[in-house]
């Protein structure tokens, strides 16, 4: 698909030193001359080489206004944290108030059907506001992140277990650096105001099918540990605030009520954004496992 490429623009990245927006700083960083800066909360963060770090914290709009001043575009993505909705309406509030030629916000997939998930409820409202004003806009939407999968390398190589309880129907989850490719584009390339983008990849993963893609890629065999959402939402808060643990238990939860699967066009219209099909997780699950043995 032929992009028309903007030139000599500033752009703020706003979680970019997170899975994602990390991503989103490299595909700026690579052929696509715009001068880059990113808020980062201390001194030191981890950037691509040509990214301006600017000191700053989404509960301080003083810091905000700053980090903005001078830029033209805003990519927003704000942690998921128990006052999300707080930090991006700040964010949000102040790049309306310098006139900030375009804004292109991290949502959820599905982000209207899951009302009940804190984190879905807060995209929801921050996405409401964006519509309700007149700053340009787009919306990415993705899916559950393949890269999430990356950290249950404890209990896929020491139990042998796949332990995200997934179930049936499954998802369609999304690998990061599609998502990153995704928002690159519509910040750089004119005609994507006004737009939302379902990110979704090309397979329906239940929790049985991952079990089964890790068995293939591990060479050994992975167990599906079901749907017991009592206990996953324990298991979660051994490794997270309780408050988080919750959420997540909610969103998995919805999966299962709901489904999280791609609907009618969605790959269509992500595959003529990218110019390529959206990656597989087979693929993701055998350069993990690659990974994982050679810094083993």
């Amino acid at each position: 698909m032929f992009q028309v490429r903007l030139l000599g623009m500033k752009i703020l990245v706003i979680g970019g030193t997170g899975n994602v927006g990390s991503e989103v700083l490299k595909q700026l960083v690579e052929g696509r001359n715009v001068e880059l800066r990113a808020l980062v909360r201390k001194e030191g963060a981890s950037l691509p080489k040509g990214v301006e770090p600017f000191i700053g914290d989404l509960l301080d709009p003083v810091s905000v206004e700053k980090a903005l001043t001078g830029v033209d575009k805003l990519y927003l993505l704000n942690a998921v944290t128990p006052d999300e909705l707080t930090q991006g309406l700040i964010a949000y509030g102040i790049a309306r108030k310098l006139n900030i030629k375009h804004i292109v916000y991290h949502s959820v997939f599905k982000v209207e059907a899951f009302k009940n998930v804190p984190h879905f409820a807060s995209k929801l409202a921050i996405e409401s506001a964006l519509r309700q004003f007149d700053v340009p806009f787009t919306v990415i939407r993705p899916n559950y992140f393949f890269q999430n999968d990356a950290t249950l390398k404890p209990v896929l190589l020491g139990a042998g277990i796949y332990p995200m309880p997934l179930g049936n129907p499954g998802i369609s989850a999304v690998d990061v650096r599609d998502i990153a490719e995704a928002a690159a584009i519509a910040l750089t390339n004119a005609g994507r105001e006004g737009n939302t983008y379902n990110l979704n990849g090309p397979e329906v993963l239940s929790g049985a099918k991952m079990a089964e893609v890790w068995s293939a890629a591990l060479g050994e065999k992975i167990q599906y540990t079901g749907e017991d959402m009592d206990a996953f939402e324990e298991q979660m808060r051994q490794k997270a605030p309780s408050w988080s643990a919750f959420d997540i238990r909610m969103m998995f939860q919805g999966y299962l009520e709901r489904g999280f699967i791609a609907g009618d066009g969605d790959l269509e219209t992500l595959t003529a954004l990218l110019g390529h099909a959206p990656r597989r997780y087979q693929d993701f699950a055998k350069e993990t496992v690659d990974e994982w043995q050679r810094t083993k």
